[in-house]
């Protein structure tokens, strides 16, 4: 599990790829003090397992699944990454619960700057922005970023400075493509209304719930 708050970037230095998978490296100065082969890492989102591990880099190898359905099959060596390792229980939980599990892509196709700050617009399915609501959360790249305003496969997000200067999505260009992982909670909500819907419906009605 993951909080979308991005501990540094890192700089992928290699990738082997094979009929079975891929294995990538990745470069990193902070993350690599405590991590261990085993442990689990977010890279621009996507929870991964070290496989092997050095003073100045880590390795991870994935599955075809992850390749398809994630950013990662267009990965190349120099790329700049957002990393993150997995949360302890016993520390603050700041951004929100991330899985790690990406859910799809979307694509940039426009941006709009106001003064240091800037807005986000992506066009992705409309099956992921059925699990998306305005002011919820939703994890690009790996980065905890608030829902400003959301539509049939269109949403946006607004970019604060900090935000724009110490992750990789302030280098994002029209076009880009980024991964995508909606809200947890959303997911079980939207589950559970799709598949009782008549009664939900009903039952909200009586309570006093305008639906």
């Amino acid at each position: 599990m993951f909080t979308g708050i991005v501990e540094e970037q890192g700089k992928i230095s290699k990738i082997t790829k094979n009929k079975m998978k891929v294995c990538v490296t990745v470069k990193a100065d902070i993350i690599t003090e405590n991590l261990e082969v085993d442990d689990s890492v977010a890279i621009n989102g996507i929870c991964l397992t070290v496989v092997k591990k050095s003073k100045s880099d880590f390795s991870v190898e994935v599955v075809n699944e992850t390749v398809t359905r994630t950013t990662l099959g267009k990965w190349l060596v120099g790329m700049t990454v957002n990393l993150e390792r997995g949360i302890q229980l016993n520390g603050r939980l700041d951004g929100h619960m991330v899985q790690g599990h990406v859910d799809g892509t979307a694509k940039l196709i426009n941006i709009r700057h106001f003064d240091d700050n800037m807005v986000m617009t992506f066009k992705t399915n409309e099956k992921i922005t059925h699990l998306m609501v305005e002011k919820g959360s939703v994890s690009i790249d790996g980065i905890s970023l608030t829902i400003a305003s959301v539509e049939r496969g269109i949403f946006s997000i607004a970019l604060i400075p900090y935000t724009i200067k110490n992750t990789t999505i302030g280098n994002l260009k029209i076009s880009g493509i980024v991964n995508i992982e909606t809200d947890i909670i959303g997911k079980y909500i939207a589950k559970f209304i799709d598949e009782k819907s008549e009664l939900s419906k009903n039952i909200l009605n009586k309570w006093g719930y305008k639906i």
